[in-house]
């Protein structure tokens, strides 16, 4: 039977979240699988993977087949790097301890990359917040400057419109009165 280690979409639309199955290669996708090894979900950054590193290396060794998604994640968590290591071991390159030694510092290498990044990430998040709050502030005091601005015209509006309200008026008054005389 021809095993493959892929992945089986799950979660709503837009926002899929995939197990990391081993199954029958004949299997539909989503279909039945033999073991489920971990998750994995693309819509954090960076990538949450949860995976069983004995498991999936033990199904690797057996020779099940990780489809192209699968072969990057594999080797992001360091599954693919300990089997090629496992592999040297077997054909006398070098012994058991010199293979997890060099394992172990790939490992500290690839975590210390994956906590800058994370860093980056928090430090760049934070720039665009205090951007985003700038420019808000800058918003707030334009409007109301605005409404100042505002508020003044019409302080003094009624105040021009009732001085020449007041003598039209009188005018107007005076006119009626000046015909009955004659």
């Amino acid at each position: 039977m021809a095993t493959k280690i892929r992945l089986q979409r799950h979660g709503k639309k837009g926002n899929p979240i995939f197990k990391i199955v081993v199954a029958d290669s004949r299997s539909k996708r989503n279909g039945k699988f033999i073991e489920k090894l971990g998750n994995y979900n693309p819509n954090s950054n960076p990538a949450t993977i949860d995976l069983n590193f004995d498991s999936a290396l033990d199904w690797l060794m057996k020779g099940a087949q990780p489809t192209n998604t699968a072969i990057a994640i594999l080797s992001y968590k360091g599954v693919m790097m300990k089997k090629h290591l496992l592999v040297g071991v077997s054909k006398g390159a070098f012994s058991e301890e010199e293979a997890e030694k060099r394992f172990e510092k790939w490992l500290s290498e690839k975590e210390s990359k994956i906590e800058s990044k994370k860093q980056d990430l928090e430090k760049k998040n934070l720039e665009e917040e205090k951007k985003r709050i700038a420019a808000e502030k800058e918003i707030k005091e334009k409007r109301e400057k605005e409404i100042l601005v505002a508020k003044s015209e019409l302080k003094e509006a009624p105040a021009a419109e009732e001085t020449p309200a007041t003598e039209e008026t009188s005018t107007a008054e005076e006119a009626p009165a000046a015909k009955e005389a004659p």
